[in-house]
């Protein structure tokens, strides 16, 4: 329970925890994109020329550079109601502000560039299911095999038509190969899901960084005017 003179002190506590929540959150969905099973597999499969493995290190340290912006934010936003700083003011309204500048363009990379990371993903099952249709003895075998796992599916539809022979050695057994099963779709299905998630996340971070702003903003201007005023009318006698 707060009194009249600790509310403003209480309050910015509760959106600094609400802050750092939100930079923790982000820094465990950038760590369980980079590091989950099906991501780092499709990583590792990938080849330089495949833009998917720039994407992938590219989104993680920008989510953890973006969660690090917000928490130190937080911590300056707090600090300087409780000091009454105007330069710990100032820099946390940098801070959010640099936050909002990385934000609006990843938003913006990810509306126009919705199929990207998609196209880039399937190319690399292409990849690696044609190198198994036409050797079936390379080490690809193997990659396959812990695609169609880490993904539950089996296979493609392919317009050769002697898909048989490479879902018979790649699929888990007893698993048959149907419409619900083609790799290209479940991994196309897997992928959008996650980004329309992650684009959710984008807005309401967005949406945070601006409400930072306007705080940060508010705090400065009353700190600098609640001076002014307690020291209108002093004087010091000489």
């Amino acid at each position: 329970v707060c009194t009249q003179q600790e509310l403003m002190p209480c309050k910015s506590l509760l959106e600094t925890l609400l802050f750092q929540l939100l930079g923790l959150s982000i820094a465990t969905l950038s760590t369980v994109t980079h590091y989950g099973l099906r991501f780092t597999l499709i990583s590792n499969v990938s080849l330089d020329s495949n833009a998917y493995r720039v994407i992938h290190h590219t989104a993680f340290y920008f989510g953890i550079c973006l969660s690090m912006t917000l928490i130190l934010a937080a911590l300056l936003s707090s600090a300087a109601t409780v000091r009454e700083s105007q330069c710990l003011t100032a820099m946390g309204f940098f801070c959010f502000a640099l936050a909002f500048c990385g934000l609006i363009p990843a938003a913006c990379w990810r509306y126009t560039h919705s199929t990207e990371v998609e196209d880039s993903m399937m190319d690399v099952y292409d990849f690696v299911y044609e190198e198994v249709r036409r050797n079936t003895s390379s080490f690809r075998r193997h990659e396959l095999i812990a695609i169609h796992e880490a993904f539950l599916c089996c296979g493609k539809h392919s317009p050769y038509g002697d898909t048989n022979n490479v879902e018979n050695k790649t699929c888990a057994p007893g698993q048959v190969h149907d419409e619900g099963q083609d790799c290209l779709r479940e991994i196309q299905d897997f992928l959008r899901k996650h980004m329309d998630f992650v684009f959710s996340f984008l807005g309401i971070a967005i949406g945070f960084t601006v409400y930072g702003m306007i705080l940060t903003s508010f705090l400065w201007f009353s700190i600098h005017f609640s001076s002014n005023l307690y020291r209108k009318g002093k004087y010091i006698l000489r």
